[in-house]
């Protein structure tokens, strides 16, 4: 069965007359004779009962015709829906970010996309860099935002901005009196750090270790959150990418820039083929918006 034969069907059983089913379809006899008679081909057997006078439905036919309206008005509603996700009045997105990136520069995003899309459903999963790339490679979640991926492999990445890393110290040390620091002045008090396989702590390694400068770690914990109450309680100092600086002194630490040498990485987009047209509209206003929308603490400069 075709959906033109479906409609030729119920367009002659609801009128009982072929020159008003050819005027409500735009059809001519002949088309519509010819639909009619590939249905019941399909079917295998007859479903009209035509005469030069009247036209009437057989048993089969009877029997047949609310099943051809339920059809037709479930591929009616399909193709409807679909035209909705594609014209981004209808639909659901799943999105993955770092909790930095969720709490300080996602919100006036969504808010852009939400007044331009209010029938778009937007789920937000909060996780560490780590997971944000594993939900987007697992197809979880369709976008992520998080800082490059060292081996993307099948993932696609567009850069947002370029964040720096900032120095985090204790609220009444003789460093919080400082403007900016640089690494080895920093290195000089117990340094807290991420756990391996934290990105932020190999990403430390690998750009010191480069350098020359050795990481000499005192205390380790999973949670950012945790580092910062560390530092603020005055057990050490730690460094961390800007976008967390806020989280960092609302916990009661002082983030200052850190140079010697200034630690950089890329936060954009990871995606993994093909997108929604909701997902690709989120990533369009995620690209207009975040240019003016710096985080608090060292102030991330634009992706090249």
């Amino acid at each position: 069965m075709t959906v033109k034969q479906l409609r030729a069907f119920l367009a002659v059983a609801q009128t009982l007359s072929f020159t008003q089913a050819c005027e409500r379809l735009h059809l001519s006899q002949p088309a519509l004779s010819l639909a009619i008679k590939g249905l019941e081909e399909s079917l295998g057997g007859r479903l009209l009962i035509r005469t030069t006078r009247s036209v009437r439905l057989t048993p089969e036919g009877d029997s047949f015709l609310p099943l051809a309206k339920r059809l037709l008005a479930e591929w009616d509603n399909a193709e409807e829906l679909m035209r909705q996700r594609f014209t981004l009045q209808l639909g659901r997105l799943t999105v993955a970010t770092m909790p930095s990136f969720a709490s300080n520069l996602l919100p006036p995003a969504l808010m852009a996309f939400r007044s331009r899309h209010p029938r778009i459903n937007v789920t937000v999963h909060d996780v560490i860099n780590e997971q944000v790339i594993d939900m987007v490679r697992d197809r979880q979640v369709e976008l992520g935002i998080a800082f490059e991926p060292e081996a993307a492999g099948s993932l696609t990445f567009v850069p947002l901005f370029i964040d720096r890393f900032v120095a985090v110290v204790p609220p009444r040390s003789l460093l919080a009196r400082h403007r900016h620091l640089d690494w080895q002045t920093l290195l000089t008090h117990d340094f807290i750090a991420l756990q391996r396989p934290s990105m932020v702590r190999r990403l430390l390694e690998q750009q010191l270790g480069e350098r020359g400068i050795g990481l000499p770690v005192a205390f380790e914990s999973h949670q950012l959150a945790t580092v910062g109450r560390m530092v603020a309680s005055g057990l050490g100092v730690s460094a961390v990418p800007s976008l967390c600086a806020r989280q960092m002194e609302e916990l009661g630490a002082r983030c200052l820039p850190l140079t010697a040498p200034s630690i950089e990485r890329a936060v954009g987009m990871v995606t993994h083929g093909e997108l929604s047209a909701a997902a690709l509209a989120l990533q369009q206003v995620l690209m207009a918006t975040l240019g003016n929308l710096p985080p608090t603490g060292e102030t991330p400069r634009p992706a090249e």
